[in-house]
């Protein structure tokens, strides 16, 4: 049997933040990666930034970003679904994290243009997730962290809500072995279980067989449903997540933030019906993408299709894989596979409802629908000038909600209500405390980085009792 002070499920920013920090408190650590080492990290190798609160622009960030103001967006997207206390911590807490990943090696680059906009609020990654990933893995070996990858954490020993060991089972060159490994705390910080389509159709049935995940394929909610029935509280609907309409042609796994498509507010978005179903400019992209997953999710068979003109094709970040293209609508939608009628039905009904003023899709402009069910609140404008654009969409998953009930100390909360003396979560695991539904751009590192650096001076504090 093999012994550490602290064993960390995961290999993520969460895991890695919670692996310094315990490291940094004196601890001999261990890692357990699912994936193979060349496809370590999680969800975080697709990401580009982490949102972050701050006083005033400073290096790569453009201007102010206060907390109240970050609080303010997220209770928008969350419509209040939220832990206030957890959630304001977590945002006062964003402005250090800056300096922490500085310290441990990774760098930071203005933003991308585009239709996010996040040059103000999000911090965004020299290289991207995978840079900051490497910086993060280099900062750990240095330290002396130990990790294991094609590992997985079959079972863990609980007595009395205390964390006594657990069994790991290695991927060794083509065979199973298993290994006891202790330790005197443990962290979870595996991510959701989103790439788990069984689990995924308890939640929404025969609908989740047509979900795309965006990210890791080893995200299969193991650790967390061993804490559940461990008992550990549980946070969160099974039927909320980050979910964003991406391609529909993207693949099955690992399609990433390449896949997203940023289309829909420069046009309509139809069901497959040839109908829309919900404004598509109601609010500024940050602030919307990450519903869209969830409106195609209900639509029937799952899929939508963004429908812009010659207008709007140079209006965003170019498209991953090249649009469906025609010079008329009718042609376009039976590329879609789409009734024509259907489609200029609704395109004309759009177009005679259209007001337009002063397009500009920076500011809530004055360019909007009158009389029609659902409107277009901004940036309407007829979708008249041919060659017309489609892209069919489908529900790009990245991370579920329901996870494990935490505290300030990101320690995790047992069904008593009392905290585990040495069981702490960090990452997409416990994101549900903080995100109840909807997101913001950013955020999910964000919590990452907090609670991650959190859970790892709690458990380097067990070591020292």
């Amino acid at each position: 049997m093999e012994s550490f002070d602290v064993l960390i499920a995961g290999g993520g920013n969460a895991a890695l933040c919670a692996a310094l920090a315990a490291a940094d408190g004196g601890a001999r650590v261990c890692i357990v990666e699912a994936a193979p080492r060349d496809w370590r990290g999680g969800n975080t190798r697709h990401t580009r930034n982490m949102r972050v609160a701050h006083e005033a622009a400073h290096g790569t960030l453009s201007g102010p970003y206060p907390v109240e103001e970050y609080w303010q967006d997220l209770l928008r997207v969350t419509g209040g679904q939220t832990d206030e206390a957890l959630a304001r911590f977590t945002l006062e807490r964003s402005n250090s994290l800056w300096d922490l990943l500085w310290g441990y090696g990774v760098r930071f680059q203005p933003s991308l243009g585009g239709t996010l906009s996040l040059g103000r609020t999000n911090a965004f990654f020299l290289g991207g997730g995978r840079s900051m990933l490497n910086a993060l893995y280099r900062a750990a070996d240095d330290r002396g962290v130990v990790v294991y990858y094609d590992a997985k954490v079959v079972a863990l020993e609980i007595e009395h809500d205390r964390f006594r060991a657990a069994e790991i089972a290695f991927d060794w060159q083509g065979r199973v072995q298993h290994r006891r490994v202790a330790a005197r705390s443990f962290i979870a910080a595996a991510g959701g279980f989103e790439s788990n389509f069984d689990w995924l159709r308890e939640a929404w049935g025969p609908a989740a067989d047509n979900f795309l995940i965006r990210g890791t394929p080893y995200n299969r909610g193991e650790v967390l449903r061993m804490l559940l029935d461990a008992g550990a509280q549980a946070v969160g609907d099974p039927t909320q997540c980050h979910a964003v309409a991406i391609d529909g042609r993207a693949p099955r796994y690992d399609g990433g933030i390449v896949t997203r498509l940023d289309s829909v507010p420069f046009g309509i978005v139809l069901n497959r019906d040839g109908e829309r179903f919900y404004d598509e400019g109601e609010d500024f992209w940050p602030k919307r993408y990450a519903i869209w997953g969830r409106l195609v999710a209900a639509q029937p068979d799952q899929i939508g299709f963004s429908i812009i003109d010659a207008k709007s094709i140079d209006s965003f970040m170019p498209s991953v894989f090249p649009p469906e293209t025609d010079d008329s609508l009718a042609g376009l939608a039976r590329r879609l596979g789409l009734d024509p009628a259907a489609v200029e039905r609704s395109v004309a009904a759009f177009n005679a409802a259209c007001r337009v003023g002063s397009f500009d899709h920076t500011i809530h402009d004055d360019c909007h629908t009158e009389g029609l069910v659902p409107p277009k609140s901004h940036w309407a404008r007829p979708i008249d000038t041919p060659p017309f654009y489609g892209y069919s969409l489908r529900p790009g998953i990245t991370f579920t909600y329901l996870g494990v009930r935490v505290d300030v100390a990101a320690r995790i909360l047992m069904g008593d209500g009392a905290a585990s003396p040495n069981m702490f979560a960090a990452g997409e695991i416990m994101a549900g405390n903080v995100l109840g539904k909807g997101y913001l751009a950013g955020i999910g590192m964000t919590i990452g980085g907090v609670f991650g650096d959190l859970a790892g001076r709690g458990a380097a504090q067990v070591l020292h009792g």
